[in-house]
Formats: structure tokens, sequence, C-alpha cells
């Protein structure tokens, strides 16, 4: 997301789409990749999601009802209870770090991955156009290496504190897996047809979504010999 905002031309699309309110938009923070959630079952196949009431909200909430599931949207202060009396049979949240503190680990006992739904939040910075361009370059450079400084702290920040979150997960009671491999390839296509859908709605959302995988697909030999290979001969 970062390489694309950044160097791909994601930010220039930003910008051009905020530009109709009188806004400036800028990246202000990345919690990182997410889980894919907690879970009162085990998930064996695509089958075991058809009737599932979960908290997830958005595109992934539009998946899971394709796939049978039951979407459901739920304040934040609302997940725990819900889930612990069972109006609710799974949930997604954030990762390791924030939902230790929601105390998610004491109503389910099933903490899946990978978070197919949602990879990684952009958070934003939003500043009124008119006072921005007032402002002399100076200071717009502040604003701006200010929120970038913020968007890769933050995303170190979850880093670390998700390890240690993990590790403190993993010595309670709880499950931790993977998604079966059938779960995550039809997920995958439901995805693709939701995508689709959203990225072809209008002239200006498809412009945005062929920059971005198109952008996707350029990185991809790299990242497969580059970070993929280095985890992966890491194990």
């Amino acid at each position: 997301m970062n390489a694309w905002m950044y160097y791909g031309g994601g930010l220039e699309l930003y910008e051009e789409l905020y530009n109709q309110f009188n806004l400036v938009p800028r990246p202000a923070g990345n919690t990182g990749v997410q889980m894919g959630g907690w879970f009162n079952k085990e998930i064996n196949t695509i089958e075991d999601l058809k009737g599932l009431t979960m908290r997830i909200p958005g595109l992934g909430g539009e998946v899971l009802q394709r796939a049978g599931g039951v979407p459901v949207t739920l304040a934040g202060a609302e997940i725990f209870t819900a889930l612990q009396t069972g109006t609710i049979d799974a949930t997604e949240w954030v990762g390791p770090y924030n939902d230790r503190a929601f105390g998610l680990y004491k109503a389910a006992k099933y903490y899946y991955y990978p978070g197919w739904h949602e990879p990684g939040p952009s958070l934003e910075c939003i500043i009124n156009k008119k006072a921005y361009l007032s402002l002399p370059s100076d200071l717009q450079n502040i604003i701006d290496i200010s929120c970038k400084a913020v968007n890769i702290d933050m995303l170190s920040d979850y880093m670390s504190k998700n390890n240690l979150a993990l590790d403190f997960l993993k010595k309670e009671d709880i499950k931790i897996k993977k998604f079966p491999d059938s779960v995550i390839k039809k997920l995958r296509e439901i995805s693709k047809e939701v995508m689709d859908e959203v990225g072809n709605h209008d002239d200006y959302t498809k412009k945005i979504y062929k920059s971005y995988y198109t952008f996707l697909k350029k990185v991809r030999p790299w990242t497969k010999i580059s970070e993929l290979a280095y985890l992966e001969g890491n194990n």
C-alpha cells in the first residue's frame, strides 16, 4: 500500500479525489496486516461459514454473505459481550495487540489468520485545502513529512506490539490456526467478484482500481524473491 501510495501514483489519485471537496489528504497511519478473526468453532471448509454470524463490516461482510455467512455490524464496545454470550459466532477486529486489549481471547477459542478481508487499514490526515495552500512551502513540507513519519512509526510500533501480544496469547488456552487453503481460495474468488463490481462502479473508481492492481501486479515478482523468500528461508 505505501509503495503504491508514495511511488505508484496512489497519492496523486488520492489528492484528485479529495480536491472536489476542497481537502488535502495525507496517509497518516497504518496498523499493518490484520488477523482473520476470533471464532467459537473450527473452520475446516467453506461450508463452515454458512449460517455463521460474524461481526465484519464493509466489503469483507459482503464477501462473507456471499459465502453463506451472516455479517453484522457492531460498535467496538459491544463486540466482547456479543461474542461471549453467543449473540455472534465470530468477530474480526484488528490484530493481537488490539484484540488482547479487548479481551477477545476470553470469549472465543479459535484465532484464525490471515486477515483476508483487510490486509491493513491506511489512516488519514485531512486538511482544509485553502488553509494548507495559505501556508508557506516549508510548513507544508513539515505537515507532509510529519504525516509520513506517523505512517511509518505506527506500522513499526504495531509490528513490535503485535509480536508481544501474540506471545501472550500463545500462553493462553487459544488455538491459533491458519484458514485452510481451500477456504482462502474460495474467499479470494468471491473477493475478486466483489472488488470487480466496486472497482467498476464509475469511471473514477475504475481509474483507482486499475492503478492499484496494475502496480500490485508489477511488484509481486520482486516481493516473491525478496521479502517472501527471505521469510521462508528463515522459518
